[in-house]
Formats: structure tokens, sequence, C-alpha cells
């Protein structure tokens, strides 16, 4: 059997955050579309799930079609059967993993970042899988003081903290 891994660098702004996780339905389209409209208000997204039986479709939805067109062509590229990729804007991950995580199909996310992102694909000759994600970048030493502070004000610059 023919085994190759292959590194699909993510697309996207610089100003976009992505989720990348696996289902194991179909049905996950639908779902993913009611649990981020109904989440997050003024959320602007597109998503796309990798169907890996039947027909094999991207399938793809969304409120902003340059970010389903995005999510569309990381989704096509990554190839992974039951894989899904979600593009978003005017909102954080944060604001609405647990909920993307709650969806019964879901079954596993393997990033949540606004970072350049690599997925790395295993592919065999039945199809592919997605074995991890490159999120970011190595670090460049310990926190220091002024680090701590910096986190902490960031933190409360954009609401996250009081």
């Amino acid at each position: 059997m023919m085994l190759e891994l292959k590194c699909v660098k993510i697309e996207k702004p610089e100003d976009v955050n992505f989720i990348l996780g696996q289902s194991h339905f179909i049905k996950t389209v639908e779902d993913l579309y009611e649990t981020l409209a109904g989440n997050a208000p003024g959320i602007k997204f597109g998503f796309a799930f990798v169907e890996s039986s039947g027909a094999c479709k991207v399938r793809s939805e969304g409120n902003d079609d340059g970010l389903k067109k995005l999510a569309e062509k990381n989704a096509l590229a990554i190839g992974a059967g039951h894989s899904f990729i979600v593009f978003i804007r005017n909102a954080f991950p944060i604001n609405i993993l647990n909920d993307i995580k709650a969806i019964p199909e879901v079954c596993n996310i393997y990033c949540a970042t606004a970072n350049p992102a690599d997925v790395i694909v295993a592919e065999t000759d039945s199809g592919r899988g997605i074995l991890g994600v490159i999120d970011g970048f190595k670090p460049k030493g310990i926190e220091n003081e002024e680090d701590r502070k910096w986190r902490y004000e960031f933190l409360r610059k954009i609401g996250y903290k009081f």
C-alpha cells in the first residue's frame, strides 16, 4: 500500500480566523450553519465539509460569499474525508468553539487560529486523512514581565477580561 505525506498551506487573509475539524456525517453542513449563525451576532462565516462517501463532494455554506469560496478552496486542497474548515470574521474562535464541539457529529477539532498554518495530510490508495496542524511559529523565548503586561492589557483591550 502506498503512503504519501503532504503539507497543505492554509490560504487566507491575515485578519481571518479559521477552525479545522473532523466530523462523521453530511448533516454537519446544516448543523454548522445553524450553530455559527445562532451563537455569535454579527459573525461573517463560510465553511466547507469534505464528504467521504457517496458523491464525495465538497459541500459548503455561509453568510459571506468570499469566506465560503475561501473555505471551498482550502477544503478541496486538504481533501481529507469528513473534514471541515470554517473561516470567520467579526468573531473569534473562542466565541463559537464550544458550540461547534457540541454538535453531535463533530469528532475532533485540529486547530482554531488566525495564524499561518499548514495541515499535514497522509494519503493512501483509499483516501486522505489529517495527521495534524502546524499552527503559527516556533517560540522565541520565555515570557518576561513586559510580555505579561502586554498580554494583560491586550486581553482587556479586546474585551475578554475586565
